[in-house]
């Protein structure tokens, strides 16, 4: 089965962002894939009213999410919706979420995470400061869903720099993960690529890491790289800057193979507290 990893240089006109998509996942969708990751910010990209977005979103007031389903229905093609401001479910009046959907062929959510690991950070480019909590809400829950294409794990961005939630996808019975981001140009530059690797090595996961790749509002740049990377790190399709459609087949039997040769997951230690302590100096 194929699968599909969208890379957009989306700018803060959500209709303009989700023609463009529109576009992106057609192509997609005619060069056969199954199930396309959009990347995070796909539909707004340098907005300060999430709040507002994610209100209208839940009241059926919105653009995005009927166009998700037409789409998915239109193209019979699954979606990852790299993620979009929804407020939570148990508090339709709170703080917007940072929520990657996943809609299935026939235009129905089957999968919601929110975001666990916000990105608040110092980075040494042009804006400098980065607050996500100032408008978004942590998420609370790893998620895994299965789609046509294999069982499927959900993470956003900042998420790659946590390899416990990566474990915690793969104990959930994951064999893709995706990984819609927007990194920093400076951040990118230094730890994308291997961090994007090491999630796949790690986990013996398909990672599907879809991105922005260019100049925002803001300002703000970012890196780019989208990339499908397969179980044993290796990067099969990759695109440096701008818009791009990157289509790979996940071959199952490699997969397993894989799993078999070097079992990590059976060969995995747990520690105890007083395992953890110091070592004692000997005299």
């Amino acid at each position: 089965m194929s699968i599909a990893v969208i890379q957009m240089v989306s700018q803060d006109d959500v209709l303009t962002n989700l023609h463009s998509a529109a576009r992106l996942l057609q192509q997609a969708a005619e060069g056969g894939a199954r199930l396309a990751v959009l990347p995070e910010n796909f539909a707004a990209m340098g907005r300060r009213d999430a709040a507002a977005i994610g209100r209208s979103e839940a009241l059926g007031d919105g653009p995005i999410l009927p166009w998700l389903k037409h789409t998915a229905r239109a193209l019979r093609l699954w979606i990852v919706a790299g993620t979009l401001p929804l407020p939570p479910v148990d508090q339709p009046d709170g703080k917007a979420c940072a929520c990657s959907l996943l809609i299935d062929d026939h235009g129905e959510i089957v999968a919601r995470y929110d975001k666990l690991h916000l990105f608040d950070v110092d980075v040494s480019d042009n804006r400098g400061r980065y607050r996500e909590s100032d408008d978004y809400a942590q998420g609370g829950q790893v998620v895994v869903a299965d789609t046509p294409v294999g069982r499927l794990g959900l993470t956003v961005c900042y998420d790659l720099r946590f390899p416990e939630l990566y474990s915690a996808l793969r104990a959930a019975g994951a064999e893709l993960i995706s990984a819609p981001s927007a990194f920093t140009a400076v951040t990118g530059a230094a730890h994308w690529e291997v961090l994007i690797r090491a999630r796949a090595i790690e986990t013996q996961c398909y990672l599907l890491a879809a991105a922005q790749g260019g100049i925002h509002p803001g300002p703000r740049e970012t890196h780019g790289q989208a990339a499908i990377v397969d179980p044993w790190g290796r990067i099969v399709a990759q695109q440096a800057r701008g818009e791009a459609v990157l289509l790979g087949r996940r071959d199952a039997d490699e997969q397993a193979s894989i799993r078999t040769r070097m079992p990590v997951f059976e060969h995995r230690r747990f520690f105890s507290q007083d395992a953890l302590r110091p070592a004692h100096t000997l005299e």
